[in-house]
């Protein structure tokens, strides 16, 4: 029986230009394509949203960006997040973009682009523990909102991690990566409906 192609969204939690985390992302893309998926980086600095209020939403609706967000993530088969780890949790920045698109169209069930999806979740720090702090709390959010967390991977020392192109330079790190990716690429395969 052939594998479906699933498309996984991929995401950094950073906007920063040089942000480690948006390399590792485009890295990320690469991996789960060669894992047989289709991929999609959504860069957040595409997608400015202002900080989700209830008020903002029932005066002037959802802004452009949050309803473009939504219909990736709508078509997206599963996800994969690219996480800093920031006073020991993820950015603000994504959770933003999650609690944006976790708002329900008319006659949708909450949280329906977020229920039953896989997802993998990777974080790059200088010290040793890889955003492990980080990446626990992004798990827990993650698992509120339905989204099964299949694999995650720290990678430490990210000051040597990255090449000067800035793609991941160690061999142990590389071997991590495109083995999260696989085992995303085939949780989502069995769920993915093209």
């Amino acid at each position: 029986m052939a594998m479906n192609k699933p498309l996984i969204l991929v995401m950094a939690g950073s906007t920063r230009k040089q942000s480690v985390h948006r390399m590792l992302a485009r890295q990320t893309v690469e991996a789960l394509q060669a894992a047989g998926a289709d991929a999609v980086f959504a860069d957040l600095r595409d997608y400015p949203l202002p900080i989700y209020d209830g008020d903002l939403e029932e005066e002037q609706g959802r802004p452009a960006a949050a309803v473009e967000l939504k219909e990736l993530a709508r078509r997206a088969d599963g996800f994969l997040l690219a996480s800093p780890e920031y006073n020991g949790s993820y950015p603000a920045v994504l959770k933003n973009a999650i609690d944006w698109i976790s708002r329900p169209d008319p006659g949708e069930r909450h949280l329906a682009v977020f229920r039953g999806k896989p997802a993998g979740i990777v974080s790059a720090t200088p010290g040793p523990h890889g955003g492990s702090r980080g990446l626990k709390q992004l798990r827990e959010l993650l698992g509120m909102i339905g989204v099964a967390v299949e694999d995650q991977l720290g990678i430490a020392d990210s000051g040597g991690a990255f090449d000067g192109s800035g793609r991941l330079a160690r061999a142990a790190d590389i071997a991590a990566l495109d083995r999260l990716a696989s085992t995303v690429a085939q949780a989502a395969a069995q769920g993915a409906t093209v």
